[in-house]
């Protein structure tokens, strides 16, 4: 342990002697990445799909895709290939920077042109190679190699939270993420033998297993752990210094205070990413110690000229004032009324999702909208159920469309210790209006639709729910697309399992899984005058997160949890509970944004 500290103290004194040129390869890096490669990807991706016409990507679709527009899928697959090659580039000039700057060698033209022979020297076969080592890597992205291309990478939260609840698929997730650790770890000084020592992949992988065969990968991540132990101590430290000093300066009169909490969110920011950077340069340092590279011998310091130094002076002036204005806008703004939507009608498990009790018992919670599932049943009618097999909640082993709405009703659901009777949508519709409860309707398809049915339900129901300020929402687009033309003035949301295009559908809303939903998606669909709800959002840190990103709506399970984050959130009138709110729901590792 002490060996480690002592090799941690002095790759920090390394990093102290030329810490500005760190702070400028890695913002602008960053930079570059956050400001004009995500935007391209998504612009050329959301362009390819509307001049394919095809509206959206899902599962629900691909096959479709593959089949019918190769052009579309030819085009998707080549921005995968240069999607590949710019995480790898980006990957090479952060390690050829940190390399140069330590022989206080580094020059802009130098560093991109290195960078250029490091991507010529891979081969077409090299990309599948990358493909699989980039994934391997994702779990370190954060850590080891500072990317907002890989660390956006990530499976849906509501795919983990369904395998979890299968014991078999929580054994398969469990030695899928053991695997992926494994050879993430053993593949670490795959990249930096591709670059420093220019090997093709298959190479740098074989003797990245080598070099850490034996157990010799234990000191590495030994090393690694502990820099990530010391920067959170120090990261602790410096926001509960900051945090209390705000507490203190919230009893200044006026505008003083806001200007000092505007000060301290603007430290709290940079330092974050300050200390990200720190933590890059260290680990990378670290990797390359087993390499037996001599990059660490004596540094360097570089000699700046009075030209470059205006420079560095404007840039960082520029960050600073664009970071303190963000900070300003997020202490000061937000402050629409966030709309609550409890899920399948329930709140803290209170009964049976989808039955008149349980929207009875949410209903005393006050919730904006009850969120809610129809089928079609056997005869054309609608029934009110989530499931497309009702075994679950009511042991037949059957699906909706196969039996008739009088079959239906008299079965008996049971969930979370209750027991109720299933409901036809007439009879739910019913109890919602006479308690003045607005809905949310999702309406589920199948195969076995009748041709009508999307015709049928509007005839019946379109002018009531306008009647009443609901609206209707669908995982299948054709349904959104049918029902903004039958019924133009009822609100239709489309849901989205997840998103890697700009909002462009028919649709008056999106209803996004909450962990692949993002602030630009946010602020696009806003532009627009679309709107946004996440689902399904239960912890209290990611309801915060919600907030503070200005979604519209917040589909939950746990609805009083969700009204006292709202009290808690409106309550925040002092600046420094502003502050840890933010420090609290908003990482210190994530990526620099203007």
């Amino acid at each position: 342990m002490k060996q480690i500290l002592v090799e941690i103290k002095r790759y920090t004194q390394h990093f102290n002697y030329n810490w500005w040129i760190y702070l400028t390869l890695f913002f602008s890096v960053d930079l570059v990445i956050q400001l004009v490669v995500i935007p391209t990807f998504r612009l050329a991706t959301t362009y390819v799909l509307q001049a394919g016409a095809v509206p959206f990507v899902s599962y629900q679709n691909i096959v479709t895709i593959i089949t019918q527009h190769p052009l579309v899928v030819m085009t998707l697959l080549l921005e995968l290939v240069i999607l590949l090659l710019i995480v790898y580039w980006q990957f090479a000039i952060i390690l050829l920077g940190v390399r140069d700057i330590q022989a206080g060698t580094i020059k802009v033209r130098h560093l991109l042109r290195e960078s250029g022979q490091a991507l010529r020297q891979l081969r077409p076969a090299s990309l599948l190679v990358l493909l699989g080592y980039f994934v391997l890597v994702i779990p370190f992205a954060n850590l080891v190699f500072r990317t907002p291309l890989l660390s956006k990478v990530q499976i849906p939260a509501f795919i983990l939270d369904y395998m979890t609840r299968n014991a078999y698929l929580l054994i398969g997730l469990i030695v899928f993420y053991t695997l992926m650790v494994v050879l993430g770890v053993r593949y670490l000084l795959a990249l930096p033998l591709m670059v420093y020592r220019k090997q093709r992949p298959r190479i740098a992988l074989a003797n990245s297993w080598h070099q850490t065969s034996h157990g010799r990968w234990w000191p590495l991540i030994a090393r690694i752990l502990v820099i990530g132990l010391l920067a959170s101590l120090i990261m602790a430290l410096f926001y509960s210094l900051l945090v209390g000093f705000q507490f203190i300066l919230d009893l200044l009169p006026g505008k003083l205070s806001l200007v000092t909490a505007v000060a301290n969110l603007t430290l709290v920011q940079l330092g974050s990413e300050c200390l990200a950077v720190w933590i890059g340069v260290v680990t990378i340092m670290t990797l390359v110690r087993p390499l037996g590279d001599t990059m660490l011998i004596t540094p360097v310091a570089f000699k700046v000229s009075k030209g470059i130094k205006r420079v560095l002076v404007v840039a960082g002036s520029l960050i600073v004032l664009v970071t303190a204005v963000s900070g300003s806008f997020y202490l000061t703004g937000n402050n629409h009324r966030l709309v609550t939507i409890s899920h399948r009608g329930v709140a803290e498990e209170n009964g049976v999702q989808n039955t008149i009790p349980a929207l009875e018992k949410t209903h005393r919670l006050h919730p904006d909208y009850v969120e809610m599932d129809v089928h079609e049943t056997r005869d054309h009618q609608f029934v009110v159920m989530h499931d497309e097999n009702l075994k679950e909640l009511t042991g037949v082993n059957k699906a909706p469309y196969q039996l008739t709405l009088r079959q239906l009703t008299h079965l008996t659901a049971h969930e979370n210790g209750y027991r109720a009777k299933i409901a036809s949508f007439d009879d739910y519709l019913k109890a919602a209006d006479r308690l003045h409860q607005k809905l949310l309707v999702e309406v589920k398809t199948t195969p076995h639709d009748s041709r009508g049915m999307l015709n049928r339900f509007s005839t019946r129901y379109a002018k009531t729910l306008e009647h009443h300020g609901d609206q209707v929402q669908s995982l299948d687009y054709r349904v959104v697309t049918k029902m903004r033309k039958l019924a133009p003035q009822l609100p239709v949301i489309y849901i989205q399992p997840y998103n890697f295009t700009y909002p462009n559908i028919a649709a008056n809303g999106y209803s996004m899984e909450y962990s692949t939903l993002t602030d630009d998606f946010i602020n696009l669909a806003h532009l627009q005058h679309k709107l946004v709800y996440s689902w399904t959002v239960d912890e209290w840190p990611v309801m915060m997160q919600a907030m503070y990103d200005n979604v519209d709506g917040v589909i939950t399970n746990n609805l009083q949890d969700l009204n006292a984050a709202i009290r808690s959130y409106d309550n925040q009138r002092s600046y420094a509970r502003r502050i840890l709110n933010y420090i609290m729901v908003i990482p210190g590792s994530q990526e620099f944004e203007p």
